[in-house]
């Protein structure tokens, strides 16, 4: 029974986690002062193919989940969902959240956004149901390459605000914010929400803690 509460929590804590942060990368979106980097990539996609950003995100991450396949990389439920969940909350967000106009109202979306995002990553993280695809393109590059995990995010991160810069995505104070703060947000929240492993012998749900992907910076 004990292993079956702990089960839910997780799933319940996975769900909610991936749902608030396609929600908070909504509110990076309406603020305009900067997005996150993977936001600047699907805002730039967006910006050329014409579709919505929620559709873009899910596009990349599949993508992404493809290259998991050389990395030899093992997707858990928490991997493929977040394909998912994480694309259908932002365009839900974004149709719901009016523009905001002024500063005075998009500087609070935009503390507003980097905060939840921080909440929403440790929420599914800790749930240790298995990483983002992005999350676990960083992980497998770092065992195949030998390289550390803050080269290889930092190396990933900056060919894709590059390309979504170019492509026409938003960069800006925002996502300077973002980038200081989602590491200390994220690893406070990790500790509020954290459920205690347990092996619980089930096949259905993968083990992923992409921690350090998240965090090392």
């Amino acid at each position: 029974m004990a292993t079956k509460s702990r089960l839910t929590r997780r799933l319940i804590q996975l769900y909610v986690g991936l749902a608030l942060y396609g929600a908070s990368s909504a509110l990076l979106v309406e603020a305009g002062l900067g997005l996150e980097p993977w936001g600047v990539l699907h805002q730039g996609l967006a910006e050329l193919t014409g579709v919505s950003i929620g559709v873009v995100s899910i596009f990349v991450g599949a993508v992404v989940l493809l290259l998991w396949i050389p990395l030899r990389q093992r997707p858990g439920l928490g991997t493929v969902s977040n394909v998912f969940v994480v694309g259908l909350a932002m365009d839900g967000t974004l149709a719901l959240v009016p523009d905001p106009h002024g500063l005075a109202v998009r500087i609070p979306l935009l503390l507003a956004g980097v905060v939840l995002n921080g909440a929403a990553t440790g929420l599914y993280i800790a749930a240790r149901l298995g990483p983002g695809p992005r999350d676990g393109l960083m992980t497998g590059l770092h065992r195949r390459t030998g390289r550390s995990i803050r080269l290889m995010r930092t190396a990933v991160e900056i060919a894709v605000v590059a390309t979504g810069f170019v492509l026409g995505g938003t960069i800006g104070v925002g996502t300077v914010l973002y980038a200081l703060a989602i590491g200390p947000l994220a690893q406070l929240f990790l500790r509020v929400f954290d459920v205690p492993a347990a092996s619980d012998g089930s096949t259905v749900v993968a083990e992923g803690q992409p921690r350090r992907a998240i965090l090392r910076r």
